[in-house]
């Protein structure tokens, strides 16, 4: 079984994505080679082609992945030489990033919907929870005593429930006191057990689709540009960095494998923080100049 770079299986989501990759794309074009016969060449030509005909960066970078991860796990076997997928020229996705929404516009976003819809909403941008996550979210998750909830599983609409994304997946998060009142009124109405779906209906997650169309018809109702699962997620990340939370901490909530990932996923949400950067750098400099030289008395102001 061909495994992440983390080590653990492919999600169901992406065996499908990456199937469909193989069939439609990968095998027409170079289907009939031998893998240690396909060159960079071929695989320029097939992402030429796809620019050509009007394909998104996105959808070009998801037909290479497969065949970028066959190609690795090849090459650790020593099954082939070279990497044909290493060194493309790739079309660049310069579309604007997806949006995050400050406090005041979240309140007003949530405030709007009826309450089964505010709790998906208020989940989502107080916990950065990825949608399948939020789906797969039970109460023995939560822990109201510590103030905490629990990650340990996704969803997937063909599979069921299923591991989280990576080992980093696996975290636990701080429960907010803006989302803890309405997880409280969300299970006494519920009346559950441990084993129910904080969202959904007993044991059959919610329908993030179908709910996201009723929640942008009344957002579009109010005039107001409401917010997909994803830009919950990123909105969740500006939300915790504005309050001061460190990047390696953020990076554990957010079930990143690497700090890193935070940092270049997230570290343009706020407009002026190069200016906060120069600032605290000019007052460095300004503090070691006027401290005292090796050698030198200290000056003490009278």
């Amino acid at each position: 079984m061909i495994r992440t770079r983390s080590g653990v299986p492919y999600k169901p989501s992406a065996i499908r994505r990456y199937g469909h990759a193989i069939e439609h794309f990968l095998i027409p074009h170079i289907g009939r080679r031998r893998l240690g016969e396909i060159r960079r060449v071929h695989v320029q030509d097939l992402v030429d082609q796809m620019v050509s005909d009007g394909y998104s960066p996105s959808s070009i970078r998801n037909v290479i992945l497969p065949l970028r991860s066959i190609c690795r796990r090849a090459i650790d076997r020593e099954e082939i030489d070279h990497n044909p997928t290493s060194k493309l020229s790739l079309p660049v996705d310069r579309r604007r990033k997806d949006r995050v929404a400050p406090p005041d516009e979240v309140n007003s976003l949530l405030e709007v919907l009826p309450f089964n819809l505010r709790l998906i909403w208020a989940t989502a941008i107080y916990t950065g929870l990825r949608r399948g996550e939020l789906q797969a979210l039970g109460w023995q998750h939560v822990d109201f005593d510590q103030g905490t909830i629990e990650v340990e599983r996704g969803w997937d609409y063909q599979a069921g429930f299923i591991d989280p994304k990576s080992r980093a997946a696996f975290r636990r998060l701080p429960l907010p006191g803006a989302l803890r009142g309405m997880l409280i009124k969300q299970k006494l109405s519920q009346g559950g057990g441990p084993d129910s779906l904080v969202i959904g209906d007993g044991d059959k997650p919610f329908d993030p689709p179908n709910m996201l169309r009723n929640a942008r018809r009344i957002w579009k109702q109010h005039d107001l540009t409401g917010l997909g699962y994803h830009e919950c997620r990123h909105t969740y990340a500006s939300l915790m960095i504005a309050a001061g939370v460190n990047a390696k901490t953020l990076s554990t909530y957010m079930g990143h494998s690497s700090i890193v990932m935070t940092m270049d996923r997230y570290g343009h949400l706020f407009p002026g923080n190069e200016q906060d950067s120069a600032a605290k750098l000019d007052e460095y400099l300004q503090a070691a100049e006027m401290a005292p030289r090796h050698g030198e008395a200290a000056v003490i102001p009278i």
